[in-house]
């Protein structure tokens, strides 16, 4: 199983496309290490600096419909190059988030108004989270503030997650 906790990369707008978490003139890499210097490359965001701000970062927190755009695998394998299992928003495109899951990621969808508190109270601050995957809670902390908030995913996303990724969860039960 992947590691889930780690540092926090806060991307504060919606509708971050696939082509934005790694462009399209990258997909003919032959691996996913290939994939590496390029994730989030395009991102349009004021004061994101992807060469500065991706380094050491295990956890993304964004906003609504991340992953939206082409369905394609690279957009998870690049984050998984990286370091970033984790993904939080107040919602996914559905083959970008089922594509998190197969690869034995995960894709965590939160209302709205979590998703806001979190980002007024910790997105201007060095801010790390731990995952609890038996409580299901993510224990969110910078230097001045602490907040644990549950969270939901299917039985069937878990035991993809717990296998690492779909093949493995083939292998092992089929």
């Amino acid at each position: 199983m992947k590691y889930f906790s780690g540092k926090i990369l806060f991307l504060d707008r919606s509708d971050i496309n696939t082509d934005e978490i790694i462009p399209a003139k990258y997909l003919t890499e032959n691996t996913k290490d290939a994939l590496k210097p390029y994730l989030l490359e395009d991102l349009v965001l004021k004061g994101f600096d992807a060469s500065r701000d991706i380094k050491e970062k295990s956890v993304v927190i964004t906003r609504d419909n991340f992953g939206c755009g082409s369905s394609r695998e690279h957009a998870p394998w690049a984050f998984e190059v990286n370091g970033i299992n984790l993904v939080i928003a107040s919602g996914f495109a559905r083959i970008f988030r089922q594509n998190m899951f197969n690869c034995g990621m995960m894709a965590v969808e939160m209302s709205p108004e979590t998703i806001d508190s979190i980002f007024d109270t910790f997105s201007h601050s060095e801010t790390s989270l731990e995952t609890d995957m038996e409580k299901m809670t993510f224990t969110i902390k910078s230097e001045k503030d602490s907040q644990t908030i549950p969270f939901s995913i299917s039985d069937f996303d878990i035991s993809l997650v717990k296998a690492g990724g779909w093949v493995d969860f083939a292998d092992q039960n089929y």
